[in-house]
């Protein structure tokens, strides 16, 4: 069984796109795949619940409780490497990671970003796309590199950006693009014979 770890940081609505996919179309029976466990920096993150009453193991490792990047990222890894992933999944993670966090998982690390990139890497994607008179925008899977927002491209949903939109309803449209791509980005991913 390859086992999928997601890191989340909040509601966790990728995580839980990606849970739903995992169980309409069978992802353990036809393919050897499963949700192992969700994780989290905050232990009050809506997205644990969510998970806990799905049956997924769940914890949390407090950044706050840590002296540095390096030493959270340590304890990060110990709780992730318990459940064996092939595939660590961020979704929603708010926390950037150190490179030997990156080098650890290389290969088998992967975010969605909400914006075609290499456009608009970072934060405030959506009104940087407003403000850049774009008339499209999207999200972005891709693996995870030490540079932020930089890894190779698995998959891309693109939207239109119409007249009058504010960021947050383009938001609300692109996340609903983030929910179609990302399970399928994921499934491709440990099909393809990328983790172990």
């Amino acid at each position: 069984m390859k086992n999928i770890v997601i890191l989340i940081s909040g509601g966790g609505s990728n995580m839980a796109a990606i849970v739903r996919a995992a169980r309409a179309h069978d992802w353990a029976g036809r393919h050897g795949v499963r949700v192992a466990a969700v994780l989290s920096n905050r232990a009050d993150a809506a997205g644990l619940a969510w998970a806990r009453q799905e049956g997924i193991a769940t914890a949390s490792v407090d950044h706050r409780a840590h002296a540095s990047r390096e030493a959270f990222d340590a304890a990060l890894a110990a709780e992730i490497d318990a459940h064996d992933p092939a595939l660590v999944v961020l979704a929603g993670f708010m926390r950037i990671l150190t490179p030997g966090f990156v080098a650890h998982y290389a290969g088998r690390l992967v975010n969605i970003h909400p914006s075609l990139l290499p456009a608009f890497p970072g934060l405030n994607t959506h009104q940087r796309a407003i403000d850049a008179g774009c008339r499209v925008a999207g999200a972005t899977v891709h693996l995870v590199t030490p540079e932020l927002d930089a890894g190779p491209i698995l998959a891309q949903g693109v939207v239109p950006v119409l007249p009058g939109d504010s960021a947050d309803v383009l938001a609300a449209r692109v996340l609903a693009q983030e929910h179609a791509i990302y399970p399928a980005a994921v499934l491709q991913l440990l099909t393809a014979g990328a983790g172990r």
